[in-house]
């Protein structure tokens, strides 16, 4: 059961909230992904629950809650459909950052270095996230997910060289290595790339492209 109401096609803009806890779900099956998320709503009480198609063909359920709950429906989910299951994240105290920016929040400062962590799927992202901005002094920049990347993940921290080198070791060691794809930290970026960064990182974005 859930007190709020599944996303329609053109949902109100509303602000996401998740607390404490939140997990994830990336199925390769989108017709064993929308029958797990059946599963978890009929397991459990969730305060949110938001779930749809991703590319390339995948399916994503994202719940929230108490955490008792929110485990007993990820529970329900994996064992709706354990073959096609791609990954899942479960957060029991996840960062505000990260919930912002899962809403699409974007946070650009011009701090003295840029990380970025590429990630094979959608809730290996959430899981970097999640751990550097808990485990170093760093601002979470943005997080993008799936579409237009192919189904994988990127997260962007900056700050001082050596706070954005330790969120991205943590997030690092907290990754399995067949989540990971590349990690890289920029100090000092070029002011005309860090202008091109700061505005939006997809290209489609800076020539005006309407789907961008």
């Amino acid at each position: 059961m859930v007190k709020t109401r599944m996303s329609d096609p053109t949902p109100e803009k509303k602000v996401l909230v998740i607390e404490p806890a939140l997990a994830l779900l990336e199925f390769s099956s989108i017709a064993a992904g929308v029958m797990a998320g059946d599963a978890m709503v009929k397991r459990a009480t969730l305060q949110v629950l938001h779930a749809g198609t991703v590319q390339p063909g995948r399916f994503l359920v994202l719940i929230g809650g108490e955490v008792a709950e929110v485990e007993e429906a990820l529970k329900a989910g994996k064992e709706a459909a354990p073959d096609v299951l791609n990954d899942h994240i479960f957060l029991p105290g996840v960062h505000a950052d990260v919930v912002r920016a899962l809403a699409g929040g974007r946070s650009p400062k011009s701090d003295d270095a840029l990380g970025i962590i590429e990630t094979k799927s959608v809730p290996a992202a959430i899981h970097a996230a999640d751990k550097g901005v808990k485990g170093a002094q760093v601002n979470l920049m943005e997080i993008r997910l799936a579409d237009g990347l192919d189904g994988k993940g990127l997260v962007f921290f900056t700050g001082l060289v050596s706070d954005v080198e330790a969120a991205l070791e943590i997030a690092d060691k907290a990754l399995e290595a067949d989540q990971k794809v590349r990690q890289v930290v920029i100090s000092q970026l070029h002011a005309e790339m860090a202008k091109i960064v700061h505005a939006n990182t997809r290209f489609g974005a800076h020539l005006g492209w309407d789907h961008a």
